[in-house]
């Protein structure tokens, strides 16, 4: 048993996605899969326990003028840092009409992800199925949305019920706290007026997990659609779930 959050001073929402009941009553396995906010502030000490987890693979879901503004995470030696970008229309081109639930909106925006994105997951998704990748972080800005989706879909295709995935999601909560008093502080341009953006409901995960199999039928289905072989799910499966027994 591992602890699922790992504290960092400049990192306030890095955690482990192990020890979920997954298929045939087999566990997601610790320390093979991370989800972060972006990883660019790490420094120091904070570099130095990043190191110590053993991360092979950083998968960046960061548009390009996102890391150019922000930056990235810093080089070292047997770390391979991919930036694979997870294309989607500009949220604030997208408002919310009046009388529609937050969640209902949010789930609508990572269904965009599906459809606009599905280069980038596919590749995410590929590298996270690689087991000589493991282990690997994969990250966005706040380690929300882009990461959520990411992590939602690979979650499913191991076994993990909707309940615990948007469970999983709705842990990103409590770091929004951290991060945006950080954000307030340094870059309040960022979170100025735009608070609900940082919301985690359980339902919108839901939502969007109901919502996508709705549409393709299940998730091995959309991700088989994009390109995502029955070998790589069956290769997913077999280094991020405990053995059979």
């Amino acid at each position: 048993m591992h602890p699922r959050n790992l504290t960092f001073s400049a990192s306030y929402n890095f955690r482990d996605v192990g020890g979920y009941a997954g298929l045939d009553g087999r566990t997601v396995r610790w320390r093979r899969l991370f989800r972060s906010d972006s990883l660019h502030r790490l420094k120091g000490d904070d570099l130095a326990r990043f190191g110590e987890l053993g991360v092979r693979t950083v998968i960046d879901l960061r548009r390009l003028f996102e890391v150019e503004e922000h930056g990235r995470v810093p080089e070292a030696e047997g770390l391979a840092y991919h930036n694979l970008v997870l294309q989607h229309v500009d949220w604030e081109t997208v408002p919310e009409p009046e009388g529609t639930a937050h969640d209902r909106w949010l789930a609508d925006r990572y269904l965009n992800f599906l459809e606009d994105g599905h280069e980038g997951l596919a590749a995410a998704l590929a590298l996270i199925a690689d087991p000589d990748a493991a282990p690997a972080v994969v990250h966005c800005m706040a380690g929300k949305d882009r990461t959520g989706v990411v992590c939602a879909l690979t979650l499913s295709l191991l076994g993990v019920s909707d309940a615990d995935i948007a469970a999983d999601y709705a842990l990103t909560e409590v770091a929004m706290a951290s991060l945006t008093e950080y954000l307030t502080r340094t870059r309040p341009d960022m979170v100025q007026d735009k608070y609900h953006m940082f919301d985690c409901p359980e339902d919108a995960m839901l939502m969007f997990l109901s919502d996508l199999r709705d549409r393709y039928g299940s998730v091995e289905k959309y991700v088989r659609e994009i390109g995502i072989s029955a070998e790589q799910v069956a290769a997913l499966r077999d280094h991020l779930l405990t053995p059979a027994s």
